[in-house]
């Protein structure tokens, strides 16, 4: 699935990024990341104080190059006392593109043969695992710009595709195609077309408006009682065919009153059905 030594690709044979750029070049980035990503960061001391993946990540891009150039005990002896200072365990063994960003960054696990592309944003308790014991590519790949949610494990040989965003506490064991969004156990890819198709239905189901058929009523009421109250009839026949005349009025009213309730239920339950 993907060459581990010099091109990082995904199942499509895409590249993902070519080459590492200068290790002081990419902790620079780093560095930079969280105060374009954080809205809560407001000054450089926290980088080293508040910021656990921030330091995880400088850590890793330094056991990196010792893994590469075969010192691997060295390079696992900097990322467990990395785990122990920060609580996040990153292989050095996996690949990590430019300007990801770990935020609060408490639990997360990066396996040996994961793949995360640039501008990557990982939250809180995410596990990138294996599902293997092979000695193969088991771990997923990020590409560009994914979102992984708190508590989200993804699992296994996959691949989150560019722009996709991953639900928190999700797990997923498939690939996700670009520019979606999976949740649940196990994740289900959203369709954002089926999405905007059903936002659209929903917003055609229009609901009658029965707060104006009360106050219709009530206006109606108001003005029977104050007709009966000022021009009813001395005479008892017919004041007697006044008061039908106008209770009749009322019933016509009421029962209107009542089928733009009814109306209004089966729209509601209509829209409800159409949104489920």
């Amino acid at each position: 699935m993907a060459n581990t030594t010099q091109n990082l690709v995904d199942s499509n044979n895409n590249i993902i990024y070519k080459e590492f750029p200068p290790l002081w070049e990419q902790i620079k980035e780093d560095f930079h990341t969280p105060q374009k990503k954080d809205p809560a960061f407001n000054h450089f001391l926290e980088l080293f104080l508040n910021y656990p993946g921030l330091i995880a990540i400088v850590h890793y891009r330094i056991a990196h190059r010792f893994h590469k150039k075969g010192f691997k005990l060295i390079a696992r002896l900097i990322m467990g006392w990395t785990q122990f200072l920060t609580n996040i365990d990153i292989h050095p063994a996996a690949y990590i593109g430019r300007r990801v960003f770990i935020d609060h960054g408490i639990g997360v696990v990066i396996g040996e043969t994961a793949q995360i592309g640039n501008d990557v944003t990982i939250y809180q308790g995410v596990s990138l695992g294996g599902v293997s014991l092979e000695r193969t590519k088991r771990h997923p790949t990020i590409l560009h710009n994914a979102i992984i949610g708190a508590g989200a494990k993804v699992l296994g040989d996959i691949v989150i595709g560019e722009h996709a965003k991953i639900g928190s506490n999700s797990v997923v064991i498939k690939d996700v195609p670009d520019k979606s969004t999976a949740v649940g156990i196990p994740a289900r890819v959203i369709n954002k077309e089926e999405k905007s198709e059903k936002n659209e239905k929903s917003t055609r189901t229009k609901l009658p408006d029965i707060d104006q058929s009360m106050f219709e009523y009530m206006l109606c009421r108001i003005k029977i009682l104050e007709d009966i109250l000022t021009n009813m009839p001395d005479d008892n026949t017919k004041c007697k065919d006044f008061l039908r005349k106008r209770s009749e009025e009322l019933s016509t009213k009421e029962k209107e009153l009542g089928k733009a309730y009814e109306d209004f239920l089966q729209a509601l339950n209509k829209r409800d059905k159409t949104n489920s």
